[in-house]
């Protein structure tokens, strides 16, 4: 099995239906000893009404469980367990919603979300990997949170697309994901891996991302 001769493991794989994870459920055997790295979510840290999280916040309080309890079983095995806000880049973004016209705006005061650009991820576990990180969380995210709101608007002013209505979460007709993903509302500190990592975002705000897909 290579999974047994590798040195190094990366997993990105979600828990499974039953919530367990899948990988430690079936590979948990052959990873003593190894460098463990695992993609996780800032969804483990739940609600904070706004609130700025790092490292040090409890976890498990929000909507992903499933995900807080596997983070926290790769963390029990010394993994460098990297916490992802929203994720986008080439192929998956705001600005594809809004040529298709699938963007809403949301009537949620003071909501607002950070984010990530999959090469700050790619960097983000680089940098691990380069300086054999001691295990732990790190939160990978941009440098300003901001609303949903504030995105869509940026977005549609590089493409010249008309704003979607201002609608409430019932008139926007959301999937009950898409609802939860307005049900949480945190800024995410990347204080941690800026000291240990070296890591820098190379996109640290949605401004800068959404320029660098668009050219």
């Amino acid at each position: 099995m290579a999974l047994a001769d590798c040195g190094h493991v990366l997993s990105s794989v979600p828990p499974g239906g039953e919530g367990a994870d899948p990988v430690l459920e079936r590979y948990g055997h052959v990873l003593a000893g190894k460098w463990l790295g695992y993609l996780s979510s800032t969804g483990v840290y739940g609600d904070t009404a706004g609130a700025w999280v790092d490292e040090s916040a409890p976890v498990g309080t929000g909507r992903r469980n499933a995900r807080s309890e596997c983070d926290a079983e790769w963390l029990e095995r010394g993994a460098r367990v990297f916490r992802l806000p929203g994720i986008y880049g080439p192929g998956r973004s705001i600005l594809d919603r809004v040529r298709e016209g699938r963007a809403h705006r949301i009537d949620l005061p003071g909501q607002v979300f950070s984010r990530v650009h999959v090469d700050d991820i790619a960097s983000g576990v680089t940098a691990a990997l380069e300086r054999d990180a001691p295990a732990g969380a790190y939160n990978l995210s941009d440098d300003m949170p901001c609303s949903q709101n504030l995105l869509v608007e940026e977005a549609c002013r590089l493409i010249d697309v008309s704003l979607p209505p201002l609608q409430t979460l019932d008139e926007a007709g959301l999937s009950p994901m898409a609802r939860g993903f307005y049900a949480e509302n945190r800024r995410v500190a990347n204080g941690k891996a800026r000291r240990v990592l070296g890591w820098r975002p190379a996109f640290p705000d949605y401004v800068t991302g959404l320029h660098a897909l668009l050219s």
